[in-house]
């Protein structure tokens, strides 16, 4: 999947949590909704996006949280593979 239209979707998700006053909360809600609504090979390429560098165009809260919950959020390799 396109990178840009990643990021665009993660800073929509972004934007929508960014209401919570707690940003814990906010960071989790974001993780969460990735978990839950990304398939793997679109979280792999979020996480793609970061690593090439501070130009990538997502959010700070957004960016934060895939830190945060980046041990829950990034796919594990299929054995054998």
């Amino acid at each position: 999947m396109d990178g840009k239209k990643l990021v665009k979707m993660a800073n929509e998700i972004g934007a929508f949590f960014a209401a919570e006053p707690d940003v814990l909360i906010a960071r989790a809600g974001i993780a969460g909704h990735i978990k839950r609504f990304w398939e793997p090979r679109m979280r792999r390429e979020i996480f793609a996006v970061i690593g090439r560098g501070p130009d990538h165009g997502l959010k700070e809260i957004v960016v934060a949280a895939l830190q945060e919950h980046r041990a829950t959020l990034e796919p594990v390799a299929a054995q054998g593979a």
